[in-house]
């Protein structure tokens, strides 16, 4: 035994003193690529300093029985899938019925809370909202909360926001349709004899904390019940507009989470009409961005779907799924970048555009170089859209982590693309290999035991864990992670790998070293080894 040990320590002085005998030659910095394997749409990213992770929530990838899919990742792209989902479907007092789409979630850290903001689909008390019982697309904001980035999340109160958005300029054409309802009426003169006024069915919520304190919600007004006369195309388009309203801070800092946000006194009742019944209500918003102030092609994808589709789609255009960000031009001066999608989501067309404005309720205008990211058949990638945007963990770069097809028939993936939001703004849209976001690295490589002590001709092994800078797991049955693992020397016995666990088979008495490495999925479909993720564990045999 002895003379094992001795052999033992030799092996492990070696390795110490030649790491070239233990680093395979093909080591390279770890890198990433987006493979499209991860389903998601509408993905919304946190960063979790506590845990190190991106958790990315989604409108898709939920288990039967709840809403809203969690992924998890310690470098934006090996996503791990959690169990359940974000909402469980079903619960008694659940305000919406279905069309759960577009999640966001926001921690406060000195509360510990995570709120997250969703919209939905009422069937219930609809009138009470919008007026009419046979109101089509009833579509509100709720908010949820937890104590874990993971949920389970619960309704901070019972139903949606407190918030009845009306539009009293707005002519009510679909009061003049038929019951179809996909034709408008042929003539600006025409529509404009339908009556006054309507409530905004809203989606797509984004929260944006000022620097100064304050708090907005950005929201998409449903392009249902928005017909807008477009003077150049002489006729309607129903349109989705992107709003914002302030909200107040008390629901941030209250430290049991119980308390509905609501929104500023200033919006509340706006547009109520001295003749209006006691207890109607009718809140104000503030216009962020619409197609007719600041037209660009690029948005008229659907324009004419009613004459393509012989009446089965309506003519649109849609502004949605908004992520407001502050940043400062080279005097220090704040400058508010606004990000948004723009046609139909299950089109290729869908991409993203960006405004900018000097305040958080504009005026805002629209970038000459939008679409700052499209579809790209060249690189097998379509219907790119509705992102959000976050930071590398040391802060360093900028990331817009959006959905997309690999296909223009598949369904939507999750897609993690570079982006530069000083300056002039951009996205780099790219398949192929790419380094790891800044500060994911260096890696660390951990396994269960610290020495494996064996019999001849019987397995036993170790789990291993490879870990971010940050402290976060990666998710080693997913594919585009590996580990490598040999004994050295390579005739001592035999090792498999499965997942994160390493079985090794001793063939005789005696010591051995075994090697562990971590290895990266690349884009050529070729594993590489990841440069110092690396360790060794004494093997012992008798």
């Amino acid at each position: 035994m002895r003379k094992s040990v001795l052999f033992l320590v030799g092996l492990l002085l070696l390795a110490g003193a030649s790491p070239a005998a233990a680093t395979v030659s093909s080591s390279k910095p770890p890198t990433y690529f987006n493979n499209a394997a991860t389903p998601g749409a509408d993905p919304f990213v946190h960063f979790d300093r506590a845990s190190g992770y991106y958790y990315a929530y989604s409108t898709e990838g939920a288990d039967p029985g709840y809403h809203f899919g969690i992924y998890r990742s310690p470098d934006l792209a090996t996503w791990e899938h959690l169990p359940g989902g974000a909402l469980e479907a079903g619960k008694a007092g659940t305000w919406a019925h279905d069309w759960f789409w577009a999640p966001e979630l926001y921690h406060n850290e000195k509360t510990g809370l995570y709120y997250f903001f969703y919209s939905g689909r009422m069937n219930r008390n609809v009138a009470e909202h919008f007026k009419y019982a046979d109101f089509e697309e009833p579509s509100k904001v709720g908010v949820a909360v937890a104590n874990s980035p993971a949920g389970p999340f619960r309704d901070v109160a019972p139903g949606p926001l407190d918030y009845h958005p009306f539009d009293p300029d707005y002519h009510d054409v679909n009061l003049i349709m038929d019951a179809a309802q996909k034709k408008p009426p042929a003539t600006l003169e025409e529509g404009q004899s339908a009556p006054l006024g309507t409530y905004l069915p809203f989606i797509d919520p984004n929260v944006f904390f000022d620097a100064d304190g304050r708090i907005y919600l950005y929201f998409s007004r449903n392009a249902y019940r928005n017909w807008v006369w477009d003077t150049d195309l002489g006729k309607y388009v129903e349109e989705s507009n992107i709003y914002a309203v302030e909200l107040t801070d008390d629901w941030w800092h209250d430290p049991e989470g119980r308390t509905k946000p609501a929104i500023a006194p200033s919006y509340r009742d706006a547009n109520l009409d001295p003749a209006d019944p006691p207890g109607t209500r009718k809140d104000g918003f503030a216009p962020i961005l619409d197609y007719g102030s600041d037209k660009q092609s690029w948005e008229n994808a659907h324009v004419d779907d009613y004459a393509k589709t012989g009446g089965a789609k309506k003519d649109r255009r849609w502004a949605e799924g908004s992520t407001t960000v502050r940043t400062t031009d080279e005097h220090g001066k704040p400058v508010y970048r606004l990000t948004y999608s723009a046609n139909n989501y299950e089109n290729e067309h869908y991409g993203v555009g960006y405004a900018t404005a000097d305040s958080p309720l504009g005026p805002w205008r629209k970038s000459p170089a939008n679409p700052v990211l499209a579809q790209d058949p060249a690189q097998g990638v379509y219907s790119t859209g509705h992102g959000s945007i976050t930071a590398s963990p040391d802060g360093s770069e900028q990331f817009y982590v959006h959905h997309g097809r690999p296909s223009t028939t598949d369904n939507r993936r999750l897609y993690s693309s570079r982006m530069r939001v000083a300056g002039p703004l951009a996205i780099d849209l790219t398949t192929a290999d790419q380094p790891m976001p800044a500060g994911v690295g260096p890696l660390g490589v951990r396994t269960g035991e610290r020495l494996l002590r064996l019999r001849p001709g019987v397995a036993g092994g170790t789990e291993v864990t490879v870990r971010s800078a940050p402290g976060a797991a990666f998710d080693l049955a997913n594919p585009l992670n590996r580990l490598r693992a040999k004994l050295i020397p390579a005739n001592a016995g035999t090792v498999a790998v499965t997942g994160g666990r390493v079985e090794v088979t001793m063939h005789r008495p005696g010591a051995a070293l075994l090697e562990i490495g971590y290895q990266r999925l690349r884009a050529d479909n070729s594993y590489a080894d990841v440069s110092r993720a690396r360790t060794t564990v004494p093997v012992l045999s008798r």
